[in-house]
């Protein structure tokens, strides 16, 4: 059969219009074919089509860096508040007030560029939502997009979170040997009740404290450098805590003044239905209040140079703004002891040198130097024991008028029942143990 043309020629039209429309399509299409084969130039027409994916992502990467250090910059200042807030709620300030006072100081003003900060006691979130002394300070601050815009819209919160806990006692028993075991022993029937303060001891040794028998303590924390015996028979709001770090000496850098010439005649003080009075200065002779008898000490520092201060039981020994100073030299020391129900009513001094110190000890006496304050119910020190070489034994202290009592010695054995506590503004005695909040969240 013929092949059927597709186009005729003629004399005036070599190739009719048909034949020349089927010439320009094949040429089209060969033009097309050439460009989708032809590579040249083709990184451009790539390059403008992910230029938009490429800039956001810079830009992206740019802002995720920027809000790594807002993060940063945040969480110190949520640490900081919360620190600080839980301190305040201690010492009874403002808790939350003191948080975003110390947020403002990074930068981050409560209500100020959208910035939020908030606090919550108990914190509602975390390991510490059933402690009510736990504080929650959370800071927020939205940032608006830039060129992340190109992968989603509305700004992005940052958020930063910490949580503190207050040391809400502060410390009034404190055994300074570092390795004696134990350095803080409570055993028998004996009772240690520390009213809303804490009891340390900076012994390393097992144990550094010990409560055997029926003795108990009570207290807001007990804190140890080494181990605990007896730790079933210890209540403490704020639990019990070993190998801490080593509490320091509050009154290493205090010392009385020079002492004035002495005299050294013995004082003994009988019953004979008065009061007797003694006035303040250096004595080397010792001090003996006798059953029944009364002494009122005059306020001001008495210096007992290898002088012993021995007050029997039912006596009475009484004095407001006094220090009683211990010192001595070579073999010769000065000591106190104190009898069983022995009435004793002592306030140490406001100002001055020994200041909130009722009873010094001198640092170069031997260490363990022994020293019996066993006066009971009926024994109450106003201010600072701070006998840091002495062996002391210690009861005293009633529940109901102890207000202000702090012990400081080398080590300690509490016998009978003895109640301390730590209201001391009035006197001024020095702190034992941090007074700051720590982070625990």
């Amino acid at each position: 059969m013929a092949r059927r043309r597709l186009c005729s020629r003629s004399a005036n039209a070599p190739w009719s219009r048909s034949c020349g429309s089927v010439r320009e399509h094949e040429q089209r299409a060969s033009l097309v074919q050439q460009f989708v084969r032809d590579q040249s130039g083709s990184y451009v027409v790539i390059s403008a089509l992910l230029m938009p994916v490429l800039v956001g992502t810079a830009g992206l990467g740019t802002e995720v860096g920027w809000w790594y250090y807002k993060h940063k910059n945040m969480q110190s200042a949520a640490d900081s508040g919360a620190v600080s807030a839980a301190t305040a709620a201690a010492s009874g300030a403002d808790p939350l007030s003191e948080a975003k006072a110390v947020a403002a100081n990074y930068g981050y003003a409560d209500a100020a560029n959208n910035v939020t900060v908030t606090l919550n006691q108990p914190p509602k979130t975390g390991s510490h939502t059933s402690d009510l002394q736990a504080i929650e300070v959370i800071v927020s601050q939205p940032q608006q997009r830039l060129l992340s815009s190109l992968f989603g819209s509305g700004p992005v919160l940052i958020t930063a979170r910490a949580v503190a806990l207050p040391n809400s006692g502060t410390g009034c028993v404190l055994a300074l040997n570092s390795s004696a075991s134990p350095a803080v022993n409570v055993s028998g029937g004996n009772q240690l009740n520390l009213i809303k303060c804490n009891l340390y001891s900076n012994s390393g040794a097992s144990p550094s404290l010990n409560v055997a028998g029926s003795a108990s303590v009570s207290a807001n924390q007990v804190g140890v450098v080494g181990d605990v015996s007896g730790a079933s028979s210890i209540t403490a709001t704020n639990g019990v805590k070993t190998h801490i770090m080593p509490v320091a000496d509050p009154y290493a850098n205090v010392s009385p003044p020079l002492e004035p010439s002495c005299t050294n005649a013995k004082i003994t003080v009988n019953a004979n239905g008065k009061t007797n009075s003694l006035a303040p200065g250096c004595y080397t002779g010792s001090i003996t209040v006798n059953a029944g008898a009364t002494l009122n000490l005059s306020p001001g520092i008495y210096y007992l140079d290898g002088a012993n201060l021995s007050v029997a039981g039912n006596a009475t020994i009484t004095g407001s703004g006094v220090t009683l100073v211990f010192t001595g030299s070579g073999s010769d020391w000065g000591t106190a002891s104190i009898g069983s129900n022995a009435i004793i009513d002592l306030t140490a001094p406001t100002s001055g040198a020994t200041k909130g110190i009722v009873m010094y000890g001198d640092r170069n006496m031997p260490a363990g130097t022994s020293f019996n304050l066993t006066g009971g119910g009926t024994q109450n020190f106003g201010g600072a024991i701070y006998l840091p070489k002495a062996n002391l034994s210690f009861s005293g202290g009633n529940g109901t008028s102890t207000s202000c009592t702090k012990i400081i010695a080398d080590t300690l054995t509490f016998t009978g029942t003895s109640n301390l506590q730590v209201n001391c503004s009035s006197l001024g005695t020095a702190t034992i143990g941090s007074q700051t909040a720590q982070l625990v969240e």
